[in-house]
């Protein structure tokens, strides 16, 4: 079995409507946002916990764990990982041990040392675009770190695990929609640190300007030729973890949806046609992949619009941008380094979607300057 097919079979996240959201929400939440790319340890955990009911049930042992020890409320307030009078400070202010939740006492069950936490698939020195829930807007700068190739998943992160400087950093970084909503985010380019293989963690803090609040994640990632895929959500038995640089092999899926039949090839814009599949599904939510590929002159930038069956919609896209969001009809945009397909090539990006019942693969269409 590839890699791209291993990683694909247990990636599963949902985003449910506002309205079961709102009463499945134990207490008021907290504040204000969390690493959507790659997957922070809350926003991760919430999409495997979360049921069609709204209640949270986690499935991965991780996340159980740190349930069992913070309670769901963490989960419903994933976005929530902050402290209140941080002022900027790191070390000596948060103590070794408590990075991930920053020594928050809502949030030290997302502190435990375990390898088998929900993982993002990533690419060493590859680009990424990096997507932060922007729960509730605030000026301010945000910098990601790395762990050094010594730190072990077995042993609490501490501030000497990370690299000594941050791979990225910026400043009120532009944000698509929010406040108040899972989907909405600040957005921006970076290029993911080169030569690292195996299970590491992406470290977050978010300043803000404005006041001495300051926000705080891992996000768990594999450096292993993947492109944002994510596994370890809704799995009921995870596996064995691979040797580094490999990821292990998946458990079996609890009671997946049976996949949606592959969406026909749309017609041909220019130079590019698009086909669309469903890669798994599971109550309430599915993931699908489109295909774009070049005619026998090749294309240099492409769009692709998919519609979606009636109510199914698309909540997450990686490997492209989407530029328009009208519910039923999304229109994505390559992103920086997949624009340009060879003659009779192709390039492929993924997506999230929700809907009930078993999910259709949205018709696409595809077109090219």
């Amino acid at each position: 079995m590839s890699i791209r097919r291993r990683l694909a079979v247990c990636a599963a996240a949902v985003l449910v409507a506002s309205g079961v959201a709102a009463l499945a929400v134990q207490a008021p939440a907290q504040a204000h946002g969390a690493p959507l790319v790659p997957g922070s340890r809350t926003w991760l955990c919430y999409l495997d916990g979360l049921t069609p009911q709204g209640n949270i049930v986690p499935k991965n042992p991780a996340c159980a764990a740190a349930v069992a020890q913070s309670g769901t409320n963490a989960l419903y307030n994933w976005f929530g990982v902050l402290r209140s009078d941080a002022g900027g400070r790191t070390v000596g202010y948060i103590p070794d041990g408590n990075l991930c939740s920053g020594a928050n006492p809502g949030y030290l069950g997302f502190d435990l040392a375990r390898n088998d936490w929900p993982v993002t698939h990533l690419t060493a020195g590859a680009p990424i675009q990096i997507r932060y829930n922007n729960w509730a807007h605030h000026p301010g700068t945000f910098y990601a770190y790395v762990t050094k190739d010594s730190w072990s998943p077995t042993r609490p992160l501490a501030w000497s695990d990370l690299e000594d400087q941050p791979f990225s950093v910026v400043t009120d970084p532009p944000s698509i929609g929010g406040p108040g909503s899972n989907d909405g985010y600040y957005y921006w380019n970076a290029t993911l640190p080169a030569n690292k293989s195996g299970r590491h963690i992406i470290y977050m803090r978010w300043v803000r300007s404005d006041s001495q609040e300051n926000f705080f994640s891992c996000s768990d990632v594999v450096f292993d030729g993947g492109n944002g895929e994510v596994t370890g959500i809704g799995e009921t038995d995870p596996g064995e973890p691979g040797e580094p640089g490999e990821p292990g092999e998946p458990g079996e899926p609890g009671e997946p949806g049976e996949p949606g039949e592959p969406g026909e090839p749309g017609e041909p814009g220019g130079e590019c046609t698009v086909s669309v599949t469903v890669t798994n599904s599971w109550p309430g939510g599915f993931q699908g992949e489109a295909t774009v590929q070049a005619g026998s002159s090749g294309v240099n930038g492409w769009t692709v619009t998919l519609t979606n069956p009636s109510g199914q919609s698309i909540t997450q896209v990686w490997n492209g941008n989407v530029v328009s969001d009208n519910g039923n009809t999304v229109q994505i945009r390559n992103a920086d380094w997949n624009g340009s397909i060879p003659a009779n090539g192709s390039t492929t990006f993924g997506f999230l979607g929700s809907g009930t019942g078993t999910p259709s693969a949205p018709s696409g269409t595809c077109t090219s300057p």
